[in-house]
């Protein structure tokens, strides 16, 4: 089977989706409420995105230092660190980890 034309199709609805986002009435993108969804939306997602990476191996759940690393950066967070030690502190825990041996 040829991928390129699953490709191309998905290429064409995402620049169609886009295009449509300029259509939208600026009334409808002002509405606080309209807002408060989409922030919601974008944080919720990517939350679940980062949890799904962290502890997801193709099909499998699994436990490494990749979970670690990201409860060492919730802490950080959580401690209202600025986001380059946030990200340093994650790689500091991942690493410290795999040095211990964890896969």
């Amino acid at each position: 089977m040829n991928l390129w034309p699953l490709i191309v199709l998905a290429c064409l609805v995402g620049f169609l989706t886009k295009l449509l986002g300029y259509l939208v009435p600026k009334k409808w993108l002002t509405n606080p409420r309209v807002a408060r969804v989409a922030g919601s939306l974008t944080i919720g997602l990517l939350a679940s995105l980062t949890v799904a990476n962290a502890v997801a191996t193709g099909q499998e759940v699994v436990v490494d230092s990749r979970l670690g690393a990201l409860v060492a950066a919730a802490v950080a967070l959580w401690l209202k660190a600025p986001f380059l030690v946030v990200v340093i502190v994650g790689a500091a825990a991942a690493a410290g980890l795999r040095l211990l041996g964890l896969p």
